[in-house]
């Protein structure tokens, strides 16, 4: 934490990219306690965001008093992101960048600031490139925090969001090369929210044409087993023909073996 403290009492004022998630939401904690009056937080809302996360994102910067603005970001109006490449999350970051420092112009930051921590970098994540080529630091990264330090510490630290788990963008839910609609992300959204409603609070849909494959850790398959009437009813509702439980459970970046075939 030593080396974090310091980077954070010496800015000058700073814009954190916010998600709610574990890793940004300890990061504007932290700079919350340390220099509150030179923090502001943007979250940048459009359909790739659950509208849970949302909400959530917002009740856990009001608990923390954390100044949050929620800035619309009209990535579906870019045609090359809708299509869908593997550097999907490239572009959407590049594109998010200029909205995060028109931001911290406004308000006056020096800096534009991320969650990205060291277990990132085990991923692919191209959108940290991008991120790099446009100026946007990454303190938790050169203080060489890990996931589970940011996790260990925060629940140390007695911060209720200890064990969260991460969240992705509903993008990650289709395969590379499909083009990325309102609809099918909204559609992907409401298959997860009825399936967290159900009492599975780590769960992934992923989509392939009318296939919905669904994610849960192993100790959750028997139990959606047992509900498979029901949801597979409500797969169908969605437009989802078929819908299959994956045997290798909840995996990140599940959809990334696809780039071999690109």
């Amino acid at each position: 934490m030593h080396a974090l403290i310091k980077y954070l009492r010496g800015s000058r004022g700073m814009v954190i990219s916010y998600s709610g998630g574990l890793d940004s939401t300890f990061l504007a904690a932290v700079a919350q306690e340390l220099i509150p009056g030179l923090t502001r937080c943007v979250l940048l809302d459009s359909p790739l965001v659950p509208r849970r996360t949302i909400d959530e994102a917002e009740s856990r910067a009001a608990y923390f008093k954390i100044r949050c603005e929620i800035v619309p970001f009209p990535i579906l109006g870019d045609e090359e992101f809708k299509k869908n490449p593997i550097a999907r999350c490239y572009i959407c970051k590049k594109r998010a960048a200029a909205v995060l420092w028109k931001k911290a112009a406004q308000y006056g930051m020096n800096d534009v600031v991320d969650g990205v921590n060291c277990s990132d970098y085990k991923e692919f994540r191209p959108g940290i490139r991008a991120a790099d080529e446009e100026g946007i630091i990454h303190p938790l990264a050169e203080c060489r925090f890990t996931k589970p330090m940011i996790r260990a510490i925060s629940k140390e630290r007695g911060y209720p969001f200890w064990d969260l788990t991460s969240a992705p963008c509903l993008a990650t839910r289709i395969p590379y090369g499909h083009e990325i609609t309102k609809d099918l992300l909204e559609r992907i959204e409401y298959a997860e929210d009825f399936l967290i409603d159900s009492g599975f609070y780590q769960v992934r849909v992923r989509t392939h044409g009318n296939l919905a494959r669904i994610e849960v850790p192993e100790s959750d398959m028997p139990r959606l087993l047992g509900d498979r009437d029901k949801i597979t009813c409500r797969m169908r509702e969605l437009g989802f023909l078929y819908c299959t439980l994956d045997l290798e459970g909840i995996q990140s970046g599940s959809m990334d073996r696809e780039i071999a075939l690109f």
